[in-house]
């Protein structure tokens, strides 16, 4: 072989085996300061590190989601007046969205966007609405159905109508699941094929005053999670086909500060992770018992200010926080054995930071 060619082999190898451990990341913020839009990064879920990518222009991106394929990305345009969804190609090598086409929500305030296959579903907390877009082969949006709810709660600051506020489709693809914090309602609508099949849901009441935000499910498909904005709570569910049946309810907040925010398995399973905001900013560290599904708090992480959404690397080594507050998506290296969390020092400097998704 010729030896002036080994450097160059050896580059390619070396290079190769780290882009194995890249993984494209991307931000959505709040545009009300100096943030463009989105953002979106490298992130290295070897060693913790992120190199910047690419920025795209849009206003308020508050929530994004990527299909499974990697080959699309749909953002909300979080406004009072002129709330919109948008669809992009996405080059996830090059971190790149180019702009395909955009549709109005036709409700108020989107704070979370859903792909279910053939729809596209947005939660639009000021109306109290969720707007289901059908979308062509292509991606593309079209003109939104909108399912508007009346619901209300005791808390008559924070729940006097229904604020929808997530949706997310059920591990085996059957359901649709909506959740409204003004109205202490969870939402089930049966899926079929991709899309949602009927505009009538079934109603879940959860507890009086609770302020259900977000959700995830276990990675056995059995249990069910929904963190509690206004009480600060966890609430656990049975799942069985659609059905729901409330096991347990643990705090996340013990401070009460009426701003629980996201929540996330581990993807071993083990650990589920809250996010909590207002005071004593942080993230709580649950352990799940696998047969019983029942939760037991191990830890307490502090973070900068205002955590409201976080993932974690799918090879479960790192968390990553956005802390809007602090125009950071701080990074904290997770402990396996014991879930706990750890400040690595190599926070992510983006502006006004609300939502992170990774995607390998």
């Amino acid at each position: 072989m010729n030896k002036s060619i080994l450097p160059f082999l050896f580059c390619t190898l070396l290079c190769g085996c780290n882009n194995s451990h890249n993984l494209t990341m991307l931000v959505g913020t709040y545009t009300d300061t100096d943030s463009k839009g989105i953002y979106t990064f490298t992130f290295n879920e070897d060693n913790g590190t992120a190199s910047a990518l690419s920025t795209t222009e849009v206003k308020n991106p508050s929530f994004l989601t990527v299909t499974p394929d990697r080959k699309m990305v749909y953002s909300v345009s979080e406004q009072a007046e002129g709330s919109s969804v948008s669809a992009f190609d996405f080059d996830k090598t090059a971190g790149e969205l180019h702009f395909r086409n955009s549709r109005p929500t036709k409700g108020k305030g989107p704070c979370h966007v859903t792909y279910v296959g053939k729809d596209v579903v947005s939660a639009n907390y000021s109306s109290g609405t969720i707007s289901v877009f059908p979308i062509d082969e292509k991606g593309n949006l079209q003109e939104a159905v909108l399912l508007q709810f009346k619901e209300s709660g005791p808390d008559s600051t924070r729940q006097e109508q229904s604020h929808l506020h997530s949706t997310q489709v059920s591990p085996d693809g059957k359901f649709l699941f909506a959740i409204d914090l003004g109205g202490d309602y969870i939402y089930r609508f049966p899926v079929t094929d991709g899309k949602v099949a009927e505009y009538d849901a079934t109603k879940i009441k959860m507890p009086l005053g609770s302020g259900p935000r977000h959700f995830d499910f276990s990675r056995d498909h059995r249990f069910m999670y929904v963190i509690n904005e206004l009480s600060g709570s966890v609430v656990a569910y049975d799942y069985n086909n659609g059905d729901l049946r409330q096991i347990q309810e643990i705090q996340a907040d013990t401070l009460y500060a009426r701003g629980s925010a996201d929540i996330h398995f581990s993807p071993d399973g083990k650990y589920l992770y809250a996010s909590n905001r207002l005071q004593g900013d942080g993230i709580a560290i649950f352990r799940q018992n696998a047969n019983s599904g029942l939760l037991e708090k191990v830890g307490y992480q502090n973070t900068a200010i205002h955590p409201r959404n976080f993932a974690i690397t799918p090879n479960g080594k790192y968390v990553l926080v956005a802390c809007r507050d602090n125009d950071v998506v701080q990074v904290f290296v997770r402990n396996a054995q014991t879930g706990l969390l750890s400040d690595t020092h190599q926070d992510i400097k983006v502006p006004r930071a609300v939502c992170v998704i990774l995607v390998r």
